[in-house]
């Protein structure tokens, strides 16, 4: 079943599916409203992987943290953590290309490489040297990948959700829908169906003591007003890849896991070890698949703690 899941991704197929995923965002955020409720001011980034759209709480000689949301979550998603850093380190929030308001380039495939040098690109932009990278979910491994490409540019890694990508690829095989893995056909059931999907998708992610609706109808209210949501492209994207080794790679890495996560329950956060042996692993066992925004307060006094001890 993987070996056919690779022969699909790895033809033109992979190519064409990704420029639909950029014609299609591109349509709608001409034809939606782009007066979405923003609770923080947003610029916008040109980079190889397409148009970024970013929050930049202000140049300064603080320590930097960079931060994505997990889609079908947004920036906004990240207001209550981002409030509890700024004061004490520069923070960078952004849409990974294909989700909330950054546009996909026609020739994204959210290959690891791509991810990496995104990140990097984001930082030259912004004149940042060197960050923590605060990643979750399949966004984790590009942090992983940029760590191991520019290690002197990636003080520290803070992960959520991100178990390795063979367990990662397991998970893809249980929760996504088939139709999704495969090129062209994925990118257009997933527009069709986005907001099914992302109706369903909390429900499945968070405990049932969550509020769901507050995740919901903020992502839900994004779509309505031209976010994206390029599911099948990331899924497709990521399920081609393999983690390259990392064993050289000495940058402090802790990785928090919700353990109320009902997508995951079968899933070992300790698998993370066998790529990265050093890293750190601490059970929220009271939250979902979004720990870092579940209890924002808790994972800012952890993330604040690691960021300072490696400045």
């Amino acid at each position: 079943m993987m070996r056919k899941r690779r022969i699909l991704g790895g033809s033109t197929f992979a190519g064409l599916g990704s420029r639909l995923d950029s014609r299609l965002a591109e349509h709608m955020m001409r034809s939606h409203s782009a007066n979405h409720t923003e609770q923080l001011p947003t610029s916008t980034v040109e980079t190889a992987a397409g148009s970024i759209r970013l929050y930049d709480s202000g140049k300064s000689a603080k320590p930097s943290v960079i931060m994505v949301p997990d889609g079908p979550n947004v920036i906004e998603h990240c207001a209550p953590l981002i409030r509890l850093l700024e004061s004490k380190v520069r923070v960078i929030c952004f849409d990974m290309p294909g989700f909330g308001y950054s546009i996909p380039a026609t020739s994204h495939l959210h290959s690891l490489n791509q991810g990496a040098q995104l990140i990097l690109s984001v930082m030259d932009s912004l004149g940042i040297g060197s960050a923590t990278l605060a990643f979750s979910c399949a966004n984790g491994f590009y942090a992983l990948n940029a760590a191991r490409m520019e290690p002197a540019r990636v003080t520290s890694l803070m992960l959520s959700q991100t178990p390795s990508l063979v367990a990662m690829h397991a998970w893809v095989g249980r929760i996504i829908p088939r139709p999704l893995l495969i090129p062209i056909v994925g990118q257009i059931a997933t527009w069709l169906f986005r907001r099914k999907l992302i109706t369903r998708w909390y429900p499945a992610a968070l405990p049932r003591t969550a509020n769901v609706s507050s995740f919901r109808e903020r992502a839900l209210d994004a779509i309505s007003h031209g976010a994206c949501f390029c599911l099948a492209g990331v899924v497709q994207g990521l399920t081609r890849e393999a983690m390259p080794p990392m064993d050289d790679m000495k940058t402090p890495c802790t990785m928090v896991w919700g353990g109320g996560d009902p997508s995951h329950t079968v899933t070992d956060p300790l698998s993370l070890l066998h790529l990265v042996p050093h890293a750190k692993v601490i059970t929220f066992k009271d939250c979902g698949h979004f720990p870092d925004i579940e209890r924002h307060t808790r994972f800012s006094a952890l993330l604040l703690e690691q960021v300072m001890r490696y400045a």
